[in-house]
């Protein structure tokens, strides 16, 4: 990044385990999970039977009627996010200078719910019954465009679309949005993959864990590993100019140092060990940082013996003997993984690592055969944290690695 350096000053999340940053920190503190079963209309005789949903979610509570009748429950809890994001960094939704605030945003499984609703009125009642909010909230970019619509922001606006790992790829497309010139950024990613038609879309996954019991359907890292669930939610961020971000009395929570992303292949884990280390080594040397700085690292911990196994080999490529010695922390374990949302989560938890010093641990995993420092047991580990690592792999081949620091 260049002088222009970008800080993350507002967190908003809707996640399994809690609505808002600090209920969220506090279930991740305290090991809890998230993961049970899926008891959502349509979905009694799928073999997927576990997932991470978001419950107690009130749309309207956050919402506004109009934009509700538009929209997919993928874009409620984006929209929901960036509101509590924007009231954390104290940003107004009308700026002075629309064109200086952007929305970046990044989704994988688009709007399924309203997508499918519709698609059943026009098999059931025809073309004249199908509403004409159809053409635009299922598609992937209509978050992004209803968040700059509903606060008026008109800065250099967009969309990730890269896979999962895309949930972080959206936060270095904010944070050069920033280096170029704009004040301020709205990005992150929020996903609903948990409706009738995405589930049978996902059931083609082979990592996909078809486990009925929670406790045992996502253990990244552990000897007993057996593939990853899905789940909903995601996260918002404000992502400002450091210097323009003090100037308005903004406290900057962390700022995003490196970021690199890389392309291996779909489902090919054994070639994404080169692939993951060569976006650690970028996102490190963008950052003018050491390996044996990186002081926590929230893994992508995709479940699948092999993926978990390469995953481990790129950090010790990447960071050589401290990758033995680094606490490595995997919280999605509790939550499900929400596709483009589950790295922005980890981005979300990442920064509250930093504030308090602690890293949560991983729930349900009991051991770690791959030769990683992984928190487990529960409870947080206190750690003095300047530099966190954050990774993310996508099904179809991407990977992404993003490096923050304290401020």
């Amino acid at each position: 990044m260049n002088q222009r350096c970008a800080v993350i000053t507002g967190i908003g999340v809707v996640a399994p385990n809690g609505i808002g940053a600090d209920d969220y920190w506090k279930a991740l503190c305290e090991g809890r999970s998230a993961l049970g079963p899926i008891d959502r209309e349509g979905c009694e005789n799928l073999p997927l039977r576990t997932a991470g949903l978001v419950r107690g979610f009130d749309a309207e509570e956050y919402v506004e009627a109009r934009y509700l009748v538009q929209t997919d429950r993928f874009t409620h809890f984006a929209m929901a996010a960036a509101e509590l994001a924007m009231a954390d960094a104290d940003l107004t939704d009308h700026p002075d200078d629309p064109y200086g605030v952007a929305v970046v945003t990044a989704a994988g499984s688009g709007g399924g719910e309203f997508g499918q609703r519709e698609l059943q009125h026009l098999w059931a009642e025809g073309p004249h019954h199908v509403g004409p909010y159809q053409s635009i909230a299922w598609f992937y970019a209509a978050s992004t465009g209803q968040i700059s619509i509903r606060g008026g922001f008109k800065g250099p606006c967009g969309v990730v679309a890269s896979d999962e790992a895309g949930g972080l790829d959206a936060l270095a497309h904010a944070a050069r949005a920033v280096a170029r010139g704009t004040d301020a950024v709205l990005a992150g990613a929020a996903e609903a993959p948990v409706a009738p038609y995405s589930m049978v879309c996902q059931l083609g996954y082979p990592g996909l864990s078809t486990a009925e019991d929670p406790e045992r359907a996502y253990r990244p890292f552990g000897s007993d590993a057996a593939g990853f669930v899905p789940a909903e939610g995601g996260a918002m961020f404000v992502v400002e100019d450091e210097h323009t971000a003090r100037l308005r009395g903004a406290r900057p929570r962390a700022r995003i140092a490196g970021h690199t992303a890389t392309f291996t292949g779909a489902a090919r884990w054994a070639d994404s060990r080169e692939g993951l280390a060569h976006a650690i080594r970028g996102a490190l040397a963008e950052a003018h940082c050491a390996p044996d700085e990186v002081d926590v690292v929230f893994a992508d911990a995709l479940g699948v013996p092999e993926a978990d196994r390469a995953e481990a080999l790129a950090l010790a490529d990447a960071l050589g003997d401290h990758a033995a010695r680094v606490p490595v922390t995997a919280p999605k374990a509790g939550l499900g993984r929400a596709h483009c949302g589950a790295p922005a989560l980890d981005v979300a938890a990442a920064v509250l690592a930093l504030e308090h010093g602690l890293v949560p641990p991983t729930p349900h995993t009991a051991d770690c055969p791959h030769g990683l420092d992984l928190v487990t047991g529960g409870h947080p580990r206190a750690v003095g944290l300047r530099t966190a690592l954050v990774l993310s792999r996508g099904l179809m081949g991407s990977n992404s690695a993003l490096l923050l620091r304290r401020p």
